[in-house]
């Protein structure tokens, strides 16, 4: 009795071993999916993360970010491996070099990985096309280009970055969109290309419907709160924003997410308006509880002009009115729902803040007509759809 309680342990440890050998080798006989994105994973959570977190189900999932600057002399490839089985590669590279510098050393920092590791096979997934001067020579079974936003539309986007798009354009197999209008701006420009507007974790979201405590940044703030959350930057009307909290004294305004790419100075800061700074993904929900109505007030501009918000399903999800400026892939998935409001003028949209917060008198169908908005809608849904387009090239 004795001697089998010793040897236990030591068949356990066996049988770890062989589980963690099995598990190595079923990695190695998966395909390789290399994402080349200009977004961090430790960035605002967003398409990404939902639908690459996803495809570590079916392929070994790396996601290459745009490079840091360092100040060793050599250049050095970060790996970290996220809960999900991403694994996140950040290329530090050297101050001072030129870009043509640094576009030659990430194209060596990636073959020296994939030579470590060979694929089985290969996918390439662009979310910008910048990053094809350093991946042309990269042979793959199917490249994609996932055009989520119209990148050259954006304050400070790269003189070069519509030349990239057309190249990717000839070498892509299928082209991915993130909302509607965007579609309708490229399948002129590619024979394969499918409208996949970005969707939203119903359950994630949800939770906000019960949740009875608070952040403590945001408990002591009085209501009625009106909430935004996302990237704060060159497509949000702050001028907007400010006449309503001049107007709207007693209306509170909270704020979260990162500024980037404006000068903070530049934003309104009345006592009624509370930026919280950037929050993980899974605290939105926390925070969304205490809001009685959701904002999207993005500026109508070259930079809004195609942009298909994931905030408007998660917004919902979490049973919270919605009022919007006129973007349009908002007006056309959510135009003729009754919780949904958009308008665009300071008087119409007070006006609308007034009839969402009266929704709230009555919860039962505030939420039903939120659950008929988001009838069907999941990421686990479109990142089917997206498979069912790459298995067709296959």
């Amino acid at each position: 009795m004795e001697e089998a309680q010793t040897q236990y342990p030591d068949a356990l440890d066996d049988q770890q071993e062989i589980s963690q050998a099995i598990e190595a080798l079923t990695a190695n006989l998966r395909p390789t999916l290399l994402c080349l994105s200009h977004l961090r994973w430790g960035f605002v959570y967003q398409r990404p993360q939902h639908l690459m977190s996803r495809f570590t189900q079916d392929y070994q999932v790396l996601f290459f970010e745009e490079p840091l600057r360092s100040d060793r002399s050599d250049a050095w490839l970060e790996e970290q491996v996220q809960a999900s089985g991403v694994k996140v590669l950040i290329p530090h590279v050297p101050n001072g070099l030129r870009a043509e510098a640094v576009i030659q050393l990430q194209r060596q920092l990636i073959d020296t990985y994939l030579a470590a590791h060979p694929p089985l096979e290969l996918l390439l997934w662009y979310f910008t096309p910048m990053s094809l001067a350093f991946t042309e020579h990269l042979q793959a079974q199917v490249t994609v280009f996932d055009c989520m936003d119209e990148l050259s539309a954006f304050k400070g986007a790269p003189p070069d970055l519509l030349e990239k798009e057309r190249q990717l354009l000839e070498r892509a197999d299928v082209v991915f969109t993130g909302g509607y209008s965007l579609w309708e701006a490229k399948r002129g420009q590619h024979g394969n290309v499918h409208p996949m507007p970005s969707s939203v974790d119903v359950e994630h979201f949800a939770k906000a419907r019960t949740i009875t405590v608070e952040p403590a940044d945001q408990r002591a703030i009085a209501h009625p709160r009106l909430g935004f959350f996302g990237v704060i930057d060159e497509r949000f009307d702050s001028e907007l924003l400010a006449g309503l909290a001049v107007e709207y004294p007693h209306w509170q305004f909270v704020l979260i997410g990162p500024v980037v790419k404006i000068d903070p100075a530049c934003l309104p800061r009345m006592s009624n308006i509370h930026y919280l700074g950037g929050k993980d993904y899974a605290q939105l929900p926390d925070y969304l509880s205490g809001w009685d109505v959701a904002l999207m007030p993005f500026a109508i501009n070259e930079s809004t002009r195609f942009i298909s918000p994931t905030k408007t399903p998660e917004y919902l999800a979490g049973g919270c009115p919605v009022v919007s400026t006129p973007i349009i892939d908002v007006g056309r998935m959510y135009g003729n729902s009754p919780v949904v409001r958009i308008a665009g003028a300071a008087e119409d949209f007070a006006s609308a803040i007034k009839a969402a917060l009266a929704d709230r008198s009555d919860l039962q169908t505030l939420y039903r007509h939120a659950d008929e908005a988001l009838e069907g809608q999941s990421w686990d849904h479109t990142w089917t759809q997206i498979k069912e387009q790459i298995a067709c090239l296959k």
